[in-house]
C-alpha cells in the first residue's frame, strides 16, 4: 500500500497506458480521478483505493480549469499529477499541414502547460509530484512524426525548467519516456503486411535488450509510476526516465 490515501489526477486514464497506471494506483490504495476525452470506468478497491472519471479536453483552458476544480473537490486536494494524455499522428515533415501541426502542439504542449499549471496551484503550499509523459521521439526525433517529436521535445524542456522553479516548494517534476505494447500499437501492427511485420519484429528484437519487444504497461511501467508518485522519489526531479527495455540509453 505504497500510495494509501494519495490524491492523484491521471490525464489520459481511460485506455492503454493511462488505464494501467490508474489501476495500479488504486491497487496501492490511492484515490484517483481520471481525466480523458473519453469516458473511463470507476474503480473501487477493497484496499481503500478508488478511481472516478470526468471528460476533459486538455487543450482547452476552460475544460482543464473546470475538470481540475471538480477533481480536487472529489479528492479533497491533490498530491500527484500524472499527465499521460497526448496524440501522435503520422505524417512526414514535408506533408504536415499547419492545422495538423497546431493540433498536435495544442494537445501535447499546451495541454502540458495547462495541466501542470493547474496542478501547481494545488501543490505549491504542501509539495507533491508531477509526472509528464514524454517520448524518445522528443530526444532523438522520429521519422514520420516530426510534429509529435517537436511537441515532446518541448515537454522535456518545460519539465526540466519547472523542476528547477518549483523544486524549492517541494514539487518534483519528472518525465518518462515509455515504450509499451498498447492497443494503439496493435492497430499499427495490424496495418503492416506480413513482410513489414517480420522486418519490424526483427528490428525490435535487435533494439530492445530486455525481451526484444515493447513492454507490458501493468508489469513494466505501472510499478515505476507507483515509485515516482510515492515518498521514495522525493529527491528525484528534472529527470527523463526511459522505461523502454534499453532502447534508448542516455548518459
Amino acid at each position: 500500500m505504497q500510495l494509501a490515501g494519495k490524491r492523484i489526477i491521471v490525464t489520459g486514464g481511460a485506455r492503454g497506458i493511462g488505464a494501467a497506471v490508474v489501476n495500479a494506483f488504486v491497487e496501492e490504495g490511492a484515490h484517483v480521478v481520471s481525466l480523458d476525452v473519453g469516458e473511463s470506468a470507476s474503480i473501487q478497491s477493497h484496499k481503500g483505493g478508488w478511481a472516478r472519471s470526468r471528460v476533459c479536453d486538455i487543450s482547452d483552458s476552460d475544460s482543464v480549469t473546470a475538470a481540475f476544480a471538480w477533481a480536487s473537490e472529489q479528492l479533497n486536494g491533490l498530491d500527484v499529477l500524472v499527465h499521460a494524455a497526448a496524440i501522435a499522428p503520422n505524417a512526414t515533415a514535408d506533408a504536415i499541414t499547419l492545422d495538423e501541426w497546431e493540433k498536435v502542439f495544442a494537445v501535447n504542449t499546451r495541454g502540458t502547460f495547462l495541466t501542470n499549471r493547474a496542478a501547481y496551484e494545488r501543490l505549491k503550499d504542501h509539495g507533491g509530484r508531477i509526472i509528464n509523459f514524454a517520448s524518445a521521439a522528443g530526444v532523438m526525433g522520429q521519422p514520420g512524426k516530426a510534429h509529435y517529436a517537436a511537441s515532446k521535445g518541448a515537454v522535456l524542456a518545460w519539465t526540466r525548467t519547472v523542476a528547477r522553479e518549483w523544486g524549492p516548494l517541494g514539487i518534483t517534476v519528472n518525465a518518462i519516456a515509455p515504450a509499451m505494447w498498447t492497443p494503439m500499437y496493435d492497430t499499427t501492427r495490424a496495418s503492416m503486411n506480413a513482410e513489414q511485420l517480420q522486418q519490424h519484429d526483427a528490428y525490435m528484437a535487435a533494439q530492445v535488450p530486455i525481451g526484444g519487444r515493447l513492454g507490458e504497461p501493468a508489469r513494466d511501467l505501472a510499478p515505476v509510476l507507483v515509485f515516482l508518485a510515492g515518498e521514495g522519489s522525493r529527491f528525484v526531479t528534472g529527470q527523463t526516465l526511459m522505461i523502454d527495455g534499453g532502447m534508448l540509453m542516455l548518459s
